[in-house]
């Protein structure tokens, strides 16, 4: 990883590739990491920039005021990318079609797989889940709050973890377990997604979620994928709510004649 440090802390990133630059974002209980499967492939077409949001993998958390938002534009601005193709997965998708509605002339394409919808009505299963994963933060027992995160983001509510493909819990508790440590700092510091004008999205748009996700984020993608003009949704049977990391081929698979457009 490299670092890109100024007087608004550092980012780690990562390059791969050579040509036209796609950006990966990652998920809020993950870090660059969970592209790992993907990125090969993606490499041989493309340059393949990943980075750790603040707090995440190896950037150190905030300590003031920021916006992942503002992160992107300063990483892109320091490799020298005028327009990107944008990838993002839960938390990270929110990040990449924020920053498409604030920097439209940076983005040439935008692929959304997973993310929030800001204001969202949640079912009391995530209300359970947010419950559950607070009161053992609070009980200062990281430990129980990480597992708590992998039976909901990484298993999901449609399988047993007999049916999840081995060794990825192990390759996401230690991510997972870092974004909990510092979720508190950048609630504290951090600008979260504001209400965005969907319709004024003018970037060819490809929405993704798994058939094993929990059911908001099913229809938060129908969502989506209704409301970004001319969105198009794909569907992944075999993947929770980390489609990169349960069905990475079938996630290269998809992307790859996107991102050729």
């Amino acid at each position: 990883m490299i670092r890109l440090a100024d007087d608004l802390g550092h980012l780690s990133y990562d390059v791969a590739g050579d040509g036209p630059p796609v950006v990966l974002v990652h998920a809020g209980v993950a870090d660059h990491r969970m592209w790992d499967a993907v990125v090969p492939s993606l490499a041989e077409r493309y340059t393949v920039i990943r980075h750790d949001l603040r707090g995440f993998g190896e950037s150190a958390p905030p300590a003031g005021p920021y916006g992942d938002v503002d992160d992107l534009l300063r990483l892109l601005d320091h490799l020298g990318h005028d327009r990107v193709r944008l990838v993002g997965a839960s938390w990270g998708g929110r990040v990449a079609l924020d920053f498409t509605l604030a920097h439209p002339e940076r983005v040439h394409s935008l692929a959304l797989f997973s993310a929030p919808w800001p204001g969202y009505d949640w079912s009391a299963e995530m209300h359970a889940y947010d419950g559950a994963e607070t009161a053992a933060l609070a009980a200062g027992d990281v430990d129980a709050a990480t597992q708590i995160n992998l039976d909901m983001w990484l298993r999901g509510p449609a399988r047993e973890w007999d049916d999840v493909p081995a060794g990825l819990a192990d390759r996401v508790r230690e991510p997972m377990r870092t974004s909990l440590v510092n979720m508190a700092v950048r609630d504290e510091h951090g600008q979260g997604a504001g209400s965005a004008d969907l319709a004024a999205v003018a970037v060819p748009t490809l929405v993704g979620v798994g058939k094993l996700d929990v059911a908001d984020f099913q229809d938060i993608a129908r969502r989506y994928a209704a409301e970004i003009p001319g969105a198009t949704l794909v569907e992944f049977p075999t993947a929770a709510h980390l489609i990169a990391m349960d069905a990475p081929a079938e996630l290269a698979a998809q992307l790859a004649p996107f991102l050729a457009r």
